[in-house]
């Protein structure tokens, strides 16, 4: 990088910091954001952690580094606070797949089911759910409604993650993250091929073909404790690549793999640091849902958070 580069980024930096001390605002970054934002963020973390401290800030401004649903739960649980999301384009494919209303008649199909929603979904169907869940939590959840049987919606993959480890019925919707369905069972076993000391850690979002030969299956936040705690010095990591920098930060002395170079997800780098400091300047893309759709999403998201 060159010096006018360097003194540029540095300026930014600089920039942001100001605005966000004299706005009262936090920046909160998803762990799959790139690494110049998830360095000038308060808070990285994954989808429960950010959830938890979106619930508990205290700050006027809420600068979401994700792509929208996560944007939106924050709103949800802070209706009189600024949220704002630094790209508005930075969207979801996985929760494009659940359009509210499909989802709308799949539930009259089964209207005595409740249903178990990933966060990874809009605020409109969160809104048509009993409870949400993330990645962390999403067995804990399902096994926390009473029903012995649940609508989950709508990444199958996640689904059937959760299914192997209840006994309920989980009736899934065909939905699934592009990023995690691009890692194959092949190039994970061809990296232990080449490093068969490595441990294989990979993401529930991941094809039942790469969770069979995974050490460990885990949410992001898993995945950090994970690479603290074993003993194993090579890590293989099949979720989206942006974790290996918190990963490499945290565990100098330890190598880490990317299941896949093609697990990148296009919508999570959106977010830059020149977008932080435009939104922050000029308030731009705001996140704002209506109370009639806020309230019934909030409480789905309320009663995950009292779980978990």
């Amino acid at each position: 990088m060159g010096q006018s580069t360097l003194a540029g980024s540095r300026q930014l930096r600089e920039q942001i910091h100001a605005l966000r001390t004299s706005r009262n605002a936090v920046i909160l970054s998803h762990n799959y954001q790139l690494d110049e934002v998830q360095d000038i963020a308060d808070f990285v973390g994954d989808s429960l952690e950010l959830s938890r401290r979106a619930a508990a800030t205290t700050a006027d401004v809420i600068v979401f580094c994700g792509v929208r649903f996560m944007a939106e739960i924050a709103a949800l649980l802070n209706p009189s606070r600024t949220v704002l999301l630094p790209d508005p384009l930075a969207g979801c494919p996985l929760c494009d797949m659940a359009p509210v209303e499909e989802v709308r008649r799949w539930k009259s199909e089964r209207p005595d089911l409740p249903v178990v929603s990933y966060v990874n979904t809009s605020a409109d169907v969160k809104a048509e759910s009993d409870i949400c869940c993330t990645s962390a939590n999403a067995l804990k959840v399902v096994e926390s409604v009473s029903a012995p049987e649940v609508l989950f919606l709508p990444d199958r993959n996640l689904g059937a993650w959760v299914a192997r480890h209840t006994e309920k019925k989980l009736h899934l919707w065909n939905g699934y993250c592009p990023t995690h369905q691009r890692i194959t069972a092949d190039e994970i076993r061809e990296l232990k091929s080449a490093h068969p000391e490595a441990a294989v850690m990979v993401h529930p979002e991941c094809t039942p073909e790469v969770i069979d030969v995974a050490d460990a299956v885990l949410s992001t936040s898993g995945m950090l404790r994970y690479a603290r705690e074993t003993s194993a010095q090579t890590i293989i990591v099949g979720t989206e690549v942006g974790l290996l920098h918190r990963l490499r930060q945290e565990n100098p002395a330890k190598q880490f793999l990317p299941a896949s170079p093609r697990a990148v997800c296009p919508n999570m780098k959106l977010n830059t640091l020149e977008k932080i400091l435009w939104a922050l300047e000029e308030n731009v893309h705001r996140i704002v849902i209506p109370e009639e759709i806020r309230v019934p999403a909030k409480r789905a998201i309320d009663r995950m958070l009292e779980i978990a």
